[in-house]
């Protein structure tokens, strides 16, 4: 459903009734470890550069430049590795298998699909899914 597979916190969750039997799907692959950033390097403060010099201003202004560039992006560019675009798939894969096994498959991929929102003066832990 175009849903990237990712850690999201239980805050923005809502547990439903609906159930979709995964035993099938091959997780194995997904760990702690795919979800980790990549650590970016930290620059080393000096006297120097505390101070002011010709060459502090100079890559400031050189900062500006590629920081106004690369506002938003990932450190690989906003990019998705083939790794992780092939992980992906296999796990759509098995999810989807696992639909078309259900009886009511059909009816349950659309409604995954669907957009839920609460609204002002609705309340989540009355409604029964």
């Amino acid at each position: 459903n175009g849903v990237p597979l990712r850690r999201v916190d239980s805050r923005y969750i809502i547990a439903t009734s609906t159930k979709v039997d995964i035993s099938s799907v091959d997780v194995t692959k997904v760990t702690p470890e795919t979800f980790k950033r990549a650590a970016t390097e930290k620059r080393v403060k000096g006297e120097g550069e505390f101070m002011g010099d010709k060459s502090k201003k100079v890559a400031e202004k050189e900062a500006r430049k590629t920081s106004a560039a690369a506002k938003g992006k990932s450190p690989n560019g906003g990019r998705v590795s083939d790794e992780r675009r092939n992980l992906q798939k296999a796990v759509d894969a098995g999810i989807m298998a696992a639909l078309k096994k259900d009886i009511v498959g059909k009816e349950k991929a659309g409604y995954l699909k669907s957009i839920f929102t609460v609204k002002p003066g609705d309340a989540p832990h009355r409604m029964q899914w």
